[in-house]
């Protein structure tokens, strides 16, 4: 059994359905999972007893990245995190209307290669709701669980 963290920030409520459905599947294999929102955590050793990690985060923006606002301070304190060696992956839902449709997750993988986390899993874009993508959820589960 591995020890997995889900951090979501979510406006909507799309990410966090999407950081709740991963947990189900996570923990119907057997794991335990614990599922945090971005607004009540902190970055400083977030990573430290967890054998993987996962970061969700909605974003949306036309000229530049927007990042959902409870997640922002945890992207700029990702060094804080300990990700060495950690396997991550990441996740968000989006509109694929906006230029940096669900950017946020090509931004978080990028950020965790830099401070020497592995990326088990393509990051997850989600366009609007977990039930407009059960499929692509549960691959994107089935990969992470394949990596624990």
């Amino acid at each position: 059994m591995s020890k997995v963290l889900i951090v979501f920030g979510s406006s909507t409520g799309n990410t966090e359905g999407i950081a709740q459905k991963l947990q189900e599947i996570i923990a119907a294999a057997g794991h335990d999972v614990t599922l945090r929102n971005a607004a009540d955590t902190a970055a400083a050793g977030l990573a430290k007893g967890y054998d993987a990690v996962l970061l969700g985060c909605s974003a949306w923006g036309e000229e530049e990245l927007e990042l959902q606002d409870d997640f922002l301070p945890l992207y700029d304190e990702m060094e804080a995190m300990e990700l060495s060696g950690v396997k991550l992956a990441a996740f968000a839902s989006g509109d694929s209307s906006y230029t940096h449709f669900c950017g946020a997750v090509d931004a978080i993988e990028a950020r965790g290669r830099d401070l020497g986390a592995q990326i088990v899993a393509e990051g997850l874009k989600v366009d609007g709701t977990v039930s407009d993508a059960p499929d692509a959820v549960q691959e994107f589960a089935a990969a992470v669980l394949a990596a624990l």
